[in-house]
């Protein structure tokens, strides 16, 4: 038996490689490959799950952008977020690895997009449908994991593109009936004069107002008459020929170029059809429809679109005078109307400069105690040149014009003013044209001329006819609403000569009703005429509200409406308009010396 030293056992014991000799030489390097393997192994693992937490760090953060956004090494798409998968519509991220051509309709703007970084380059995206959708790239250079990639990020242009097309669509085509609109209306017929005056043929310009169309709207509704209006449209479309072009100028106005036509008759024809497709769709709603076409002929009444477009407006103008349902050409004596009419504008725009208005006041009685209750303000022109010009000749001119703010504007200030001076608080009524209520500063002119002039607002009455009200109900009623809210009173002027009387008085804030004076005259002579004041008197009564009538000229009128028990009347039987200083004694408060009863002392002259 052979006995090892203490310490050799030890070392056999502590060192096992000393206990296999086997071991000793050749396992070493085994073991050194197992733990460098093992080493290798775990590092790899670190890393890919280090990549992978950045990688999603990434991708959170760009899935929060609301963009789409992709990073490229190249051509070759890197990541996507997913607004990107969503705008091409993939299910899933399988875009990681594709080229960024494929996804180009035109494969020519990627290297367009690379070379121009920081700048937007519009194009087509392909979806994976096939489908193209119009976007907006812009790429910049970035480093991704310690390499150079290129960032870019995408925007969907579809609801901009389709904006832009709704704005270029409205900007020339009328919305409700789909038909060009005036902008269009004027290019082409600018065209076709440049066009017409070449070949020697005539160009045609129809233009169409419809009579009586808001009763449509009044009786059956906004709906029905938008209705009714493309339906108009389709029929009349349909009888153009090539060439011709039917377009909308606004409201219930239309106009007809009839292009290369050798004799004017070839318009009249135009008329004819549209006056027939009028009736017809008269008959599809219940209700008669007609309308009033003015014609002008280029060259023969112009060779300018502005000059042309205002003698058919002219003509149409003479057509409406004889009763509508018709149409009549521009002739000389038109042309020297629509002259006298271009003088009379240009003189009336100096009018206020050079002082030439003034009011004058008619007074307002109650009728069964004979006081005067107030003044109505009427417009009065003295041209330097033409004397005295009637309101009615020169009142429409302003309105067509737009000349009415201005001169609207200094009646209302004017009458404040002097009302705001007397010492009896009588009410004074103002006239308001159509053009006034649809302005967009009406109101705050009123308001403002209030401020001005220290008037009390319940002492101011604002007449305002039915024709201002249908053009545009909803913008009126609610105009007339603020001017209430004030503390004003608005009359409904010429009540009964309408044709929505009765709907109006329900739907708007009316204070008044003013007959008009045409029913007044016909009381003793006409049946109708006296049944239609006793109504209008009775009316409101029943609506609590008072009623004046205007135009009383003799004494049996005035009775009547006593007896009827009509609240106040004006006309030249109670006092004719005048100076205001012609009836200080009512608004000084003075009692006249002698007088028996108020109700028959003729105030002021006449």
């Amino acid at each position: 038996m052979v006995i090892q030293p203490v310490g050799d056992r030890m070392s056999a014991f502590m060192d096992p490689f000393l206990a296999r000799p086997d071991l000793r030489l050749n396992g070493l390097p085994v073991l050194l490959s197992v733990s460098i393997i093992l080493f290798l192994t775990g590092f790899v693992a670190f890393r890919l799950r280090e990549h992978h937490r950045r990688l999603a760090t990434t991708r959170g953060l760009a899935n929060a952008a609301f963009e789409s956004l992709l990073i490229c090494n190249e051509s070759k798409i890197v990541s996507v977020n997913n607004n990107f998968l969503k705008l091409i519509g993939c299910p899933s991220d399988t875009v990681a690895g594709t080229r960024l051509a494929q996804y180009l309709a035109d494969q020519s703007f990627q290297a367009m997009i690379f070379d121009h970084p920081n700048q937007p380059i519009e194009t087509t995206l392909l979806r994976h449908d096939g489908t193209a959708v119009p976007v907006e790239i812009i790429q910049r250079k970035v480093d991704f994991y310690g390499r150079p990639h290129h960032a870019m990020a995408v925007r969907d242009l579809r609801a901009s593109k389709e904006a832009e097309r709704r704005i270029r669509f409205l900007s020339e085509y009328d919305e409700l009936t789909g038909l060009p609109n005036r902008t269009s209306f004027v290019q082409n017929l600018d065209q076709l004069i440049e066009s017409g005056q070449s070949d020697g043929l005539r160009i045609a310009v129809v233009c169409i107002d419809l009579d009586r169309f808001t009763e449509i709207n009044e009786v059956l509704g906004q709906a029905m008459g938008d209705l009714a209006l493309r339906f108009f449209s389709r029929n009349v479309s349909r009888e153009l020929k090539d060439g011709e072009m039917l377009v909308r100028l606004g409201g219930d106005e239309f106009a007809i170029m009839v292009p290369g036509i050798a004799a004017p008759e070839t318009a009249s024809r135009t008329a004819e059809s549209v006056l027939t497709s009028l009736r017809d769709s008269g008959k599809r709603f219940g209700i008669e429809i007609a309308a009033s076409i003015g014609i002008a002929i280029c060259p023969d009444d112009a060779i300018e679109w502005p000059t042309l477009l205002s003698c058919a407006d002219t003509a149409l103008y003479h057509a409406k005078k004889a009763g509508g349902g018709t149409f009549r050409f521009f002739d000389a004596a038109m042309s020297a109307a629509l002259r006298e009419r271009r003088f009379l504008e240009h003189e009336l725009r100096d009018a206020i400069e050079y002082d030439e208005f003034r009011l004058v006041y008619q007074p307002l009685k109650n009728i069964r105690s004979g006081e005067v209750i107030g003044f109505e303000a009427l417009l009065r022109w003295r041209n330097s040149l033409r004397g005295e010009v009637s309101p009615a000749e020169f009142v429409p001119i302003a309105e067509y014009s737009g000349d009415i703010l201005a001169i609207g504007a200094w009646v209302l200030k004017t009458a404040c003013r002097e009302a705001a001076n007397w010492r009896q608080p009588l009410t004074v009524a103002v006239n308001v044209s159509a053009v006034q209520i649809h302005h967009t500063d009406f109101v705050s002119t009123v308001q403002e001329t209030l401020q001005e002039t220290g008037l009390d607002p319940g002492r101011l009455e604002l007449e305002i006819t039915e024709t201002a009200l249908v053009s545009d109900f909803h913008r009126a009623l609610e105009i007339l609403r603020k001017i209430k809210a004030m503390g004003i009173s608005i009359t409904i002027d010429d009540f009964g000569i309408g044709y929505s009387s009765l709907a109006n008085l329900r739907a708007f804030p009316f204070d008044k009703i003013k007959i008009d004076r045409s029913f007044v005259t016909t009381v003793h002579e006409d049946v109708e005429g006296a049944a239609i004041v006793r109504f209008i008197v009775g009316l409101g009564r029943a609506l609590n509200l008072p009623v004046l009538a205007e135009g009383v000229e003799t004494r049996a009128e005035l009775d009547f409406l006593e007896g009827e028990l009509c609240d106040e009347a004006q006309g030249y039987l109670l006092g004719r308009p005048a100076d205001i200083e012609s009836y200080r004694q009512f608004t000084l408060g003075i009692r006249v010396v002698g007088e028996s009863h108020p109700r028959l002392c003729h105030a002021g002259p006449g």
